[in-house]
């Protein structure tokens, strides 16, 4: 038995869930326990999520671990709720960095059941701040969400207009800015590694960039190793190129 069937076996014979979740947490420490979260968002409800995200939590708690889980778990009710959404979005700008990871997982639950559902939200999102701009990159880059090119197409336009509204920034560029920044050093890596003779085109536009965050973020993906490789010969090319306008 895997861990995961373990927990889902426990949990289904657990009238409260929060003292097993509180002990099973990861926390305090590097890692909270993601594959808890995920049955917790499984097999939960509304009334069990509601539960979890009434809890007062600093970060690297059990407490928080709580609040991802009901986080997670909203994601998941959103495919069919999509009034949710409105929850979700109010997380994504949250000071704790593990609950704007927990948004990013849930809007992958809700791709997992409605991709094109998904895509729609996000493009409102993503006309949104830093942080909800990156929470919208961080859920689309997941290579199980891009198996059909119809949606790698669309989430290729979206990291396009999220990488334009960087470059666009002047000076202003805070720590919302940086997180954003530091997620797209991988995202267009996923979109393009998924659909190579649309991703490629569209990722060498930015290699002309004088922005230093976009150089640094085109840099960033090409040290990654599914684009090396998709096509190294590539990567090699981009990479002198960059480095010629740095």
């Amino acid at each position: 038995m895997s861990k995961t069937d373990d927990y889902r076996q426990t949990l289904k014979g657990l009238d409260d869930w929060i003292p097993f979740l509180r002990k099973n947490s990861g926390l305090p420490g590097p890692r909270g326990n993601l594959e808890l979260a995920h049955v917790v968002a499984e097999l939960g409800n509304k009334k069990q999520f509601r539960q979890l995200l009434s809890f007062q939590a600093e970060e690297n708690t059990p407490e928080v671990f709580l609040v991802f889980c009901g986080v997670m778990g909203v994601g998941k009710l959103a495919a069919h709720e999509p009034k949710l959404f409105e929850q979700l979005h109010m997380y994504a700008s949250d000071p704790r960095w593990r609950i704007r990871e927990a948004v990013a997982t849930g809007l992958q639950l809700v791709g997992d059941q409605d991709m094109d559902l998904l895509l729609k939200e996000m493009q409102k999102w993503s006309k949104g701040n830093w942080y909800e701009k990156r929470a919208v990159a961080a859920s689309l880059a997941e290579p199980r969400l891009l198996k059909e090119p119809k949606y790698t197409v669309k989430v290729l336009q979206i990291l396009d207009e999220i990488t334009a509204a960087m470059e666009n920034a002047g000076e202003e560029r805070g720590e919302s800015f940086k997180v954003l920044r530091q997620t797209m050093g991988y995202c267009w890596s996923v979109a393009v590694a998924a659909l190579p003779e649309d991703g490629q085109p569209m990722m060498e536009k930015w290699l002309d960039s004088d922005d230093k965050d976009l150089r640094w973020m085109v840099k960033e993906n090409l040290k990654k190793n599914r684009l090396l490789k998709m096509d190294a010969d590539w990567v090699k090319a981009c990479a002198k190129k960059v480095e010629s306008i740095s």
